[in-house]
C-alpha cells in the first residue's frame, strides 16, 4: 500500500474511535510510558499536545512536570518546528493546522538529550515511522540527533514492516495497546 492510501486508512480508523476508546488506550499508554527507561532517565520531555484522535499525552506531560522534569512542546515557525518550554499545559492556542501550540514568546527548549515523543500515523517494530507528511520531526532530529525518541500508538497503527525513505529517522521505542471493542 502506498503512503497516501495508508495515511487515508489510518486516519479513517482513528476517526472511527470513540472517546472512551481513546481515553482507555491513552491511560494504558501513559502508564507504559511512565515505566519506560527512556522516560525515567530523561530530565526533560519534548512532547506534543494531542490533536484529533491521537493518543492523549496530557496526563504524561502533567506527570513529567509534577515529577520535576521540564516539558516542551512544538511550535511551527514557517517550515521549521521548534520546541518551546511550557510550565502550564493550558498556556497554548491553536496553531499550525489547528494543533495546540505554545505562545511564540515561550522560551526555546535547549536540552539536546530530552526525550522526544514522536507522533505518527504508522509504525513498525523496528521503529520505522510514517508521519503526517510535513517532515517536521525528521528535520528536527537531523539537526539534533542525540535525542532519544518514543512513540505511543494504537495497535492498528503497527505494521510488520514500513517502507521508509532515506531521510526518515526511526523511533527508539514504540509502545502500543490494543483498542478495546466499542461497547456501544
Amino acid at each position: 500500500m502506498d503512503k497516501k492510501a495508508l495515511r487515508r486508512e489510518i486516519r479513517a480508523r482513528k476517526a472511527a474511535m470513540t472517546p472512551e476508546q481513546i481515553a482507555s488506550c491513552s491511560q494504558a499508554l501513559t502508564a507504559m510510558a511512565l515505566a519506560s527507561p527512556l522516560y525515567r532517565e530523561a530530565r526533560a520531555i519534548y512532547g506534543y499536545l494531542s490533536y484529533n484522535q491521537e493518543v492523549r499525552t496530557g496526563a504524561l506531560l502533567r506527570a513529567a512536570l509534577a515529577g520535576g522534569k521540564r516539558v516542551a512542546v512544538p511550535r511551527v515557525f514557517g517550515e521549521e518546528m521548534r520546541f518551546l518550554w511550557l510550565e502550564n499545559l493550558n498556556d497554548v492556542a491553536p496553531g499550525y493546522c489547528g494543533i495546540p501550540e505554545p505562545r511564540a514568546d515561550c522560551p526555546q527548549a535547549d536540552d539536546p538529550h530530552a526525550l522526544v515523543l514522536m507522533p505518527g500515523l504508522a509504525f513498525d517494530p523496528q521503529g520505522h515511522r510514517m508521519g503526517y507528511g510535513g517532515g517536521f520531526y525528521d528535520k528536527f532530529l537531523t539537526l539534533e540527533p542525540e535525542h532519544p525518541t518514543l512513540a505511543l500508538c494504537y495497535d492498528f497503527q503497527m505494521f510488520d514492516h514500513l517502507e521508509t525513505d532515506p531521510h526518515d529517522i526511526p523511533v527508539d521505542q514504540v509502545l502500543w495497546v490494543r483498542v478495546p471493542e466499542d461497547e456501544a
